[in-house]
């Protein structure tokens, strides 16, 4: 699903079939889950691929290194220049690029100072599909931020969210929305979380989630549209009666919700703000303005 025999990775300064690579089975991040990495999406266009907000993917790369104390020795103007490279070499415009730094062999519990990078680019549909979700209040919790750095894209906090997608799964629902220690809403498997409730967008604040890029689109994209947007804590059930409910992130792209548990949103996505959202995000993912500008 990943590659094939002519897929292409960049590794430690190098250009390698992916087939043919190799990782320290002794590797810290293997065994300890000591590593970062970025999920970063390209899109075909007429004016050329366009991987987008890279250079915010690559600096939030080397923040989470750095929470890690990971020797980060790359700048953020190479590693986009290497991923344009990348998605050329594998002749993919449409991609998923995943840049990973993993560290070499170490049983110690003590940062590991080998410092290796891998990044690969695939073709992958929308994660989370294009179909509305049905979702469960899991019953895991997202981690206390004291105890470990969950604004950093660190490998071994995705167990966290395997857990909650296998219970989701089991129970009979596309994905699972967790609650943080306190039992306010935080966020999805790995995804932010949005509500529109009266016309108002409402999003939990940092402190507690992953800052995701796609959500400071969003954001960002409301205000533009003039529509208002509250950070706030909210628990379950201050959600009830809301018009619609969606995911971001940047393998997810923009999912909407059917359902929360009992909970259904009263509105047709296509005719809520956040489909209006999801219009002007793919719009300019595609470069699709700057083309139509181009051609009037």
């Amino acid at each position: 699903m990943y590659y094939n025999e002519n897929s292409i990775l960049y590794l430690d300064g190098k250009w390698v079939k992916a087939a043919e690579a190799k990782v320290d089975l002794y590797s810290q991040t293997m065994h300890h889950g000591n590593g970062v990495f970025e999920g970063i999406r390209s899109y075909g266009s007429a004016a050329g691929p366009n991987i987008f907000r890279a250079k915010q993917h690559f600096e939030r790369l080397k923040y989470s290194a750095e929470r890690m104390a990971i020797k980060f020795p790359y700048s953020v103007d190479e590693l986009v220049k290497i991923a344009y490279e990348l998605i050329e070499k594998n002749n993919i415009d449409n991609a998923y690029i995943r840049p990973l730094i993993y560290l070499g062999a170490n049983m110690k519990l003590i940062t590991c100072g080998e410092t290796h990078i891998m990044m690969a680019a695939w073709e992958w549909p929308p994660y989370l599909g294009d179909e509305a979700l049905k979702v469960m209040i899991s019953s895991y919790q997202r981690p206390n931020p004291k105890s470990i750095p969950i604004d950093a894209k660190v490998t071994g906090n995705y167990t966290n969210s395997i857990l909650a997608t296998n219970e989701a799964k089991k129970n009979g629902f596309d994905e699972a929305l967790l609650l943080d220690s306190d039992g306010y809403v935080s966020e999805g498997s790995g995804q932010n979380f949005f509500y529109v409730k009266d016309g108002v967008i409402y999003t939990p604040p940092l402190g507690n989630i992953l800052p995701g890029i796609t959500r400071a689109t969003i954001i960002e994209y409301a205000m533009e549209l003039g529509y208002p947007v509250v950070e706030k804590l909210f628990v379950p059930e201050d959600m009830r009666g809301a018009e619609v409910a969606f995911f971001t992130g940047t393998a997810t792209e923009i999912a909407s919700i059917a359902s929360i548990d009992d909970m259904e949103f009263k509105k047709d996505w296509k005719e809520t703000i956040a489909y209006e959202l999801f219009q002007m995000y793919r719009a300019r993912v595609t470069n699709e303005e700057l083309s139509e500008s181009a051609v009037g």
